[in-house]
């Protein structure tokens, strides 16, 4: 797969070592999407439980070698689905090449994701302010990517309560974050209502990470 074959992806700096790189998955999307329904048909979205006994607002499901879940115990990565005690399956290989693709885009040469959170945002669902924290190796960046309808996301500093910058995500969209910003808070705003041609009122996240 070669991304680059016409020129070099737009590359915008949201912070040090975090870039979004707008519309990066497109050339890509007919296969990703392909392997996204697929995925669902075994491994459909579930509301996940809060530790503090909430359901989520999104709908989550995963793939990889571990599954991020949540439940009253806490957060943390499984290789099994706790909703079907299945494994969970291997990353497609479009997923795998688009995560390290654009990792190499954004300034990071050896990422190797072993895990894809996958988040269902529906009109009204969010995500708040937040740090992915519960990876082994805070020295691999994330990689997220958007599908669908369009979404505010919001991209912190190393604190709660520093100001954050809003990026208006469109589908094909990637964010890649490391470094220095690897464990900066960020989050959704409230999802508004929308259609897509192809997720129709959904908007799709997938979240690489090395997990383990």
């Amino acid at each position: 797969m070669d991304l680059f074959s016409e020129q070099q992806p737009e590359i915008v700096p949201l912070a040090t070592g975090a870039s979004w790189l707008p519309g990066f998955a497109l050339p890509v999307m007919d296969e990703l999407w392909s392997s996204l329904k697929q995925h669902f048909a075994v491994h459909p979205p579930q509301h996940m439980v809060t530790p503090g006994g909430y359901l989520m607002s999104v709908k989550t499901t995963s793939m990889g070698d571990f599954g991020w879940v949540s439940s009253t115990k806490g957060y943390d990565y499984s290789a099994i689905n706790p909703a079907n005690q299945l494994p969970w399956p291997s990353l497609p290989r479009v997923i795998t090449q688009l995560a390290q693709t654009a990792a190499r885009a954004a300034g990071y040469a050896a990422f190797i994701p072993d895990s894809c959170l996958v988040n269902i945002y529906e009109p009204g669902s969010k995500m708040g302010l937040h740090q992915d924290k519960d990876e082994k190796d805070f020295s691999q960046p994330i990689v997220s990517v958007s599908l669908g309808i369009p979404a505010m996301f919001l991209f912190g500093g190393a604190k709660r309560t520093d100001k954050t910058i809003k990026i208006q995500l469109q589908h094909g969209d990637v964010v890649v974050w490391g470094g220095a910003s690897r464990r900066y808070y960020h989050g959704v705003a409230q999802v508004k209502s929308g259609v897509h041609p192809l997720t129709g009122e959904k908007r799709i996240n997938l979240t690489l990470r090395k997990a383990r």
